[in-house]
């Protein structure tokens, strides 16, 4: 199951590049966010370790936990 972290107030950051979601839509990286696991993390916009997997991709943020896809 992938979850997208949608942002939701001002603060929040792009899970692809690690910009400010706040400052507009990012439609490139909804288009590679289709194929590719998130890099950064939505919340605190740290960097997470990312795994790829045959079966699919876990993302670890140190502050917020994981999230699987």
């Amino acid at each position: 199951m992938t979850e997208l972290v949608e942002p939701t107030a001002a603060g929040s950051w792009c899970d692809r590049c690690g910009e400010s979601a706040a400052a507009g839509p990012h439609p490139a990286c909804a288009a590679a966010r289709a194929l590719e696991p998130p890099r950064y993390c939505p919340h605190c916009r740290r960097r997470m370790k990312v795994q790829v997997l045959p079966v699919g991709w876990s993302a670890a943020c140190v502050e917020h936990g994981e999230i699987r896809g």
